[in-house]
């Protein structure tokens, strides 16, 4: 790990997200356990699995197809008009608001679980009317976000992508950890080093074994 930090003195951790995905929240609520047993700062990015599978959609099974079209850019964009109007200390708060409702809940991805969230973080209630702007004010600051953090792993992953401070000072990043339910305490520490481990080899590109069960979110 290198010893670059943030002005607080710890690890600059760069966590691209979108709120849609379970894997992603329950990728991010360990980040934040780790965030407590390491000495790393966690910085959050937008990405869209909607921009990231626009191109693709014929190729999807038609339920996920469904969803991306039907579901999937209202929360996103809803996150980026914040952003860019409330400045980037407002991603935090409102995905694990967003996220808390959507999974932990269960009122997914809604117009009332997104209008829920923005007042759960003091947010104004009109941001809710850019989830349906399809001619939308920020696609470009979208579309830059999510390609700052894909082009980081590449076009064949998806949602998180983790990007840490390598040895020579460049980033190294990674899709995932994928994991349920989600770490905690020395556990979350433990799988954050060796993620950080393999990450670090060069050349180093995957490990992967068949999911068994769904996202547990139960110890959040």
């Amino acid at each position: 790990m290198s010893e670059t930090a943030t002005p607080s003195g710890k690890t600059p951790v760069d966590f691209w997200f979108d709120p849609l995905c379970p894997w992603a929240w329950m990728t991010s609520r360990w980040v934040l356990e780790v965030e407590k047993v390491r000495n790393i700062e966690v910085n959050w990015h937008i990405m869209s699995l909607a921009v990231l599978n626009e191109d693709r959609l014929d190729e999807l099974p038609e339920s996920y197809r469904d969803m991306l079209v039907t579901k999937a850019w209202q929360p996103v964009r809803v996150v980026t008009a914040a952003w860019q109007k409330h400045g980037a200390d407002v991603l935090g708060p409102l995905y694990t608001a967003l996220g808390t409702r959507i999974h932990n809940n269960g009122e997914g991805p809604t117009r009332a679980a997104v209008e829920g969230a923005l007042a759960d973080v003091g947010l104004p209630a009109d941001l809710i009317e850019y989830a349906e702007q399809h001619d939308f004010e920020f696609d470009a600051e979208l579309r830059a976000s999510h390609k700052e953090g894909i082009e980081k792993v590449g076009q064949d992953v998806g949602t998180p992508v983790i990007a840490v401070p390598g040895p020579d000072g460049e980033q190294i990043a990674f899709f995932g950890p994928v994991v349920t339910p989600a770490p905690k305490g020395e556990e979350a520490a433990r799988l954050w080093d060796g993620a950080l481990a393999v990450a670090s080899v060069p050349g180093f590109y995957e490990i992967k074994r068949t999911r068994t069960k769904g996202p547990d979110f139960s110890n959040l």
